[in-house]
């Protein structure tokens, strides 16, 4: 029987306890922490020096160097395939102008003569005011065939005329439902498309994804995501060709980490939809595949402030009637919240603004009433602007906040596309991390990747200092919502294991205790002795997957 003995380091217990120095697993699972208690195991009567190995019982001996090991990242927010799918088109993520982004698609198309569309992700939206990008710029690079970028938001998608036109979308379209299509002077459409309505008019004329290039993605995201020391992700957008993906990689052995599915929510077929959301989690629950599972259906409440979609109690500083987007009119979200709840799932609420943050509260609060107590975890994603009347209600009605520390800075997102929105006053009080735990409530992080980096320690780094990369302001943006290091990480790994139930299975992950899984990463220095510059930059030395290195940096 295998063993593994981790020691001679700080080995992290949590945000109220001390390190360990010691820790043994067996065959991938803890069965001792500290060294009294792993000395006690192996028969030894020294604490002094790490068991030796035997013939009857072979030890992995694992010298930590003075380093740092701890629980592995979780994220609790985030979308694997869209990640994985960006290598597969024009790289236009690290773009900084227009006219570098249309180079770029115009050498792809070049390079690729026989692609039909060309798609691509995740283009910069603050390059351009307002974020309106103009067909005829792609026109330029690509007139012959439709091309499709989406922006980091995911949100919004720029497209070419040809793009427009196989879509129908002409001057007399109508605004859809649930969308906008920006406009020039003369009532024809620029070519940027904002939310699900009006993208939806382009998605239903494209070609599905070839499969092989879907699975291609999930393996891309998995090498991504254990390179950074995650091991649990919550995919928080899935369609029912994105079960299908998934469900093919567990038959085909292709997952290599865990993977929670939360099924898409559409307002508009609702109805319809909530049966196919059963079948398809009996469908994943029947492979008892333990890396995956379908636990959770997703809904969105509103869009994103930077193009004015996202629903605010006050209106924006542009106009004076503008609130933003409401996805679910009326008491409809609080209806289909109730209905979801009773059939079992986890709630998953994207909202950003105060306005959505407060309707996503509300619909919680109807399905706690209505159907009665149960540990149902909620999950109000981003909660980007929270009243302040509204804070404490995470506590009371038991919601995780999912948040995304790598926004709460100054950067040009902030600066150009959000702040001019929103106004300095009310610019100040987005992300209120800390008020939240505060209150009494739960946090938990996640990365929202590919909108933003999928590297938790480029997230602590800003979560617990609130400063941009030119470490600005010294004190922070927002000071008093700096989360400290303790409670940064525990929202990064423990916490976000509670919002997938981890500590609630047959198969705990997300503690260092006897019994859990030991899903764990090792750094060479400890997180909580670096500055936020140091700590952006760390980089993860071994991930560890029920008790098997998955990815190594030596």
């Amino acid at each position: 029987m295998a063993l593994t003995h981790f020691h001679n380091g700080a080995i992290w217990l949590g945000a109220s306890n001390e390190p360990a120095d010691s820790l043994l697993v067996r065959e991938g699972v803890i069965v001792a922490v500290g060294a009294a208690d792993v000395d006690r195991l192996l028969g030894s009567s020294s604490s002094e020096h790490s068991p030796a190995s035997s013939k009857e019982c072979p030890i992995d001996s694992i010298d930590l160097e003075g380093g740092f090991l701890m629980p592995s990242f979780g994220d609790g927010h985030a979308h694997p395939i869209f990640g994985g799918l960006e290598a597969e088109g024009p790289q236009v993520r690290s773009c900084v102008s227009v006219a570098e982004i249309v180079a770029e698609v115009q050498r792809f198309a070049e390079a690729n003569p026989d692609i039909e569309w060309v798609t691509g992700a995740s283009y910069d939206g603050s390059l351009v005011e307002g974020g309106l990008f103009d067909a005829r710029w792609l026109d330029e690079a690509v007139s012959d065939r439709p091309v499709v970028l989406r922006a980091w938001d995911y949100h919004t998608v720029w497209c070419n005329s040809r793009a427009l036109e196989l879509a129908g979308i002409t001057a007399g379209t109508p605004q859809p439902e649930l969308g906008e299509i920006p406009r020039r002077g003369d009532g024809s459409p620029l070519g940027t498309l904002r939310e699900w309505g009006a993208v939806d008019l382009v998605d239903a004329v494209r070609p599905p994804l070839d499969e092989a290039m879907r699975l291609r993605a999930l393996e891309r995201a998995a090498d991504y995501y254990l390179e950074r020391g995650v091991t649990w992700v919550q995919d928080a957008w899935v369609e029912p060709a994105d079960v299908e993906t998934y469900i093919a990689a567990s038959t085909q052995g292709r997952l290599r980490l865990r993977f929670n599915l939360a099924l898409y929510a559409d307002p508009r077929r609702f109805t319809e939809q909530l049966p196919s959301m059963v079948e398809a989690r009996r469908r994943v629950e029947e492979l008892a595949d333990p890396l995956l599972s379908a636990k959770t259906v997703k809904f969105f409440a509103d869009g994103v402030v930077e193009n004015e979609t996202g629903s605010l109690l006050e209106p924006y500083c542009s106009s004076l009637h503008n609130h933003g987007l409401r996805v679910w009119e009326g008491e409809t979200l609080a209806e289909a919240v109730r209905a979801v709840d009773a059939a079992g799932f986890q709630v998953h609420i994207h909202a950003i603004g105060d306005a959505a943050v407060r309707q996503a509260l509300d619909a919680v609060e109807s399905a706690i009433t209505t159907n009665g107590p149960r540990d149902r975890r909620p999950v109000i994603a981003h909660a980007q602007l929270v009243a302040s009347e509204d804070l404490a209600r995470f506590a009371e009605l038991g919601i995780i906040a999912n948040m995304q520390p790598l926004w709460a800075q100054l950067d040009d997102l902030m600066t150009v596309l959000t702040v001019p929105r929103l106004g300095e006053d009310r610019a100040r009080e987005q992300y209120r991390m800390r008020s939240i735990l505060d209150d009494g409530g739960r946090l938990a992080f996640g990365s929202d990747w590919p909108c933003t980096s999928g590297t938790p320690v480029e997230g602590l780094a800003i979560g617990t200092s609130r400063q941009n990369d030119e470490g600005e302001p010294a004190d922070g943006w927002t000071p008093e919502e700096i989360v400290d290091i303790d409670r940064a990480l525990d929202a990064y790994s423990t916490a976000v294991a509670h919002q997938a139930f981890a500590d609630d299975s047959s198969a705990v992950w997300g503690e260092i205790r006897p019994g859990a899984s030991a899903d764990l990463i090792r750094f060479d220095r400890d997180p909580r002795e670096l500055t936020p510059r140091e700590l952006a930059v760390t980089a993860v030395r071994t991930t560890y997957l029920g008790g098997t290195a998955v990815h190594s940096s030596i």
